[in-house]
């Protein structure tokens, strides 16, 4: 019974919870889909908002799009006016121009009949001219016996045979001259020119000049039983020359480095004061120093300005030296730096490397500077030296057959060569005095003056061409040809100059006119 009471218990339990569970499902289901409806017409509502929204948008667009359209219409319709009316402005500017040029024909029309009439006249009248001179030739040939042709012939060629047999006597006598006085001639320059040169170069190249003011300075220089100058020579192995010369001392030595030391050295001691022979041997050295910190500081800064990068620095300082160094007079840092930039310039027309061509042009007389002398040739030294410090082989090749002493392989070997005689044999710069140079000019420009007819001279080129300006009046043609010739004969005879000369005659005719 209690069994039965206990099953219908649980049944009925069990009933009431399906029953709710089903009751509360479908309460569930209702609810989601009252929710999903309104979704949906939540999500209709959105839709028609933005389908409005973009409508607008749209229509907004489309207004801006219309807008832009027809501006850019305008802006196109003002050009096409403006292009129009610069046409039409052209059009009237071509109708102006052909109303002009139908104007200008017919002018020209007018001038080329008023031309012509006036060529008739002419005509008319050089054939009387003709005419009467007819007469006066036919006149002249009744008298003469001879046609004007033949006449003409005979002058020409009596002329010609004159000419001839002046121009082939001068020569003659200018050859057997030449012949005579040619051996003659050569020892005298060669002997006047070692003389002149021998001297200046011994000069220039050993002397220096060294100012003191006062003869106490010079005696405290001197010292006590000449212990001072005695010291100093012993010092620096420069002969020091103290003679009755006022306010100069002269300091001898064919090594120019040493030289400077001595100069520098003398100039710090009497700047000082203090003149003893153990502040002069500290003073020397001091000044050996100092040089050589110049002469490395000169070789860097000439590398600089030529654009030279990476030389060994035993190089940097023989390049420094060669400022005191001097060849056939002319300074040979100067020389080099010289060659260098004709060199880069010549190898840059040649479509070659300028930076090699000025290396090898700046090291070409390397071998002029060594620290010792050996007994080998500048330029096979100086080769030698170049392939010691690691040099390219073509800069090599070129500082030592830039005097033919071996073969030339590159072509920057005859560039060096070129440029070394090209700096060497410019006027001024070896063995000739400016104001030598400037006397020889004049004397050049004097020469042709001399002549009939001659207005001016000019010098040009360094005095490589004489410019002879002659009267028109008074010159012909034929003369200035003539007069060219005499001119060069002349200063061959009795000039002496570099190279050849080249003598222009320049005859010129002028018509001037004054509007008043």
């Amino acid at each position: 019974m209690e069994t039965l009471t206990i099953i219908f218990i649980g049944g009925g339990l069990l009933l009431g919870v399906i029953v709710g569970f089903l009751m509360a499902n479908s309460k569930l289901n209702s609810g989601a889909k009252n929710e999903k409806e309104n979704l949906i017409k939540e999500a209709e509502v959105k839709a028609e908002a933005t389908k409005q929204e973009k409508i607008l948008q749209a229509k907004e667009k489309f207004l801006q799009l219309k807008s832009e359209h027809d501006k850019s219409v305008q802006e196109r319709t003002n050009q096409l006016n403006v292009a129009e009316n610069r046409a039409k402005q052209k059009e009237n500017d071509l109708v102006k121009k052909l109303e002009d040029a139908n104007r200008k024909d017919k002018e020209l029309e007018n001038a080329k009949l008023q031309l012509a009439n006036q060529i008739d006249v002419y005509k008319s009248k050089l054939e009387e001219v003709e005419k009467g001179h007819r007469k006066q030739v036919e006149m002249l040939e009744k008298v003469s016996g001879l046609r004007a042709d033949e006449a003409k012939l005979q002058l020409v060629e009596s002329i010609k045979a004159e000419a001839k047999t002046q121009a082939m006597s001068f020569i003659k006598d200018t050859m057997d001259e030449a012949k005579i006085n040619a051996n003659k001639e050569a020892k005298k320059i060669i002997i006047q020119t070692i003389q002149r040169v021998a001297t200046e170069t011994a000069i220039e190249n050993s002397i220096s000049v060294f100012h003191i003011e006062g003869d106490e300075t010079k005696g405290r220089i001197i010292g006590r039983e000449g212990r001072n100058i005695r010291a100093l020579e012993a010092a620096t192995g420069v002969e020091i020359i103290v003679d009755d010369t006022p306010d100069a001392i002269t300091l001898s030595c064919f090594d120019s480095i040493r030289r400077e030391i001595c100069r520098l050295a003398l100039h710090q001691l009497v700047s000082d004061g203090r003149i003893h022979p153990a502040r002069i041997e500290e003073v020397v050295e001091k000044t050996r120093k100092m040089l050589e910190e110049e002469i490395i500081e000169t070789g860097k800064r000439t590398c600089i300005d030529l654009g030279i990068h990476g030389l060994h620095p035993e190089l940097i300082r023989m390049v420094g030296r060669m400022k005191y160094r001097s060849s056939y007079g002319q300074n040979l840092l100067q020389h080099s730096r010289e060659v260098a930039n004709l060199c880069g310039i010549m190898a840059s027309e040649m479509g070659l490397n300028p930076k090699v061509a000025k290396r090898a042009g700046l090291l070409h007389d390397i071998g002029k500077v060594p620290d010792t002398d050996p007994e080998l040739p500048h330029a096979l030294l100086g080769m030698k030296l170049a392939e010691q410090y690691k040099e390219k082989p073509e800069v090599c090749n070129a500082i030592g057959a830039h005097h033919d002493e071996i073969e030339m392989n590159t072509l920057y070997a005859p560039i060096i060569q070129v440029c070394d005689a090209i700096s060497g044999a410019r006027p001024g710069a070896r063995r000739e005095v400016a104001e030598q140079y400037i006397k020889r000019l004049k004397d050049l420009e004097a020469t042709a003056l001399g002549y009939e007819g001659v207005d001016k001279t000019y010098a040009i080129q360094a005095g490589r061409e004489l410019r002879v300006i002659v009267s028109s009046e008074k010159v012909t043609d034929a003369r200035a040809e003539q007069l060219a010739f005499e001119i060069s004969q002349k200063i061959q005879t009795e000039m002496t100059y570099p190279g050849q000369v080249k003598v222009t005659v320049i005859r010129e005719t002028r018509a001037t006119s004054y509007a008043k």
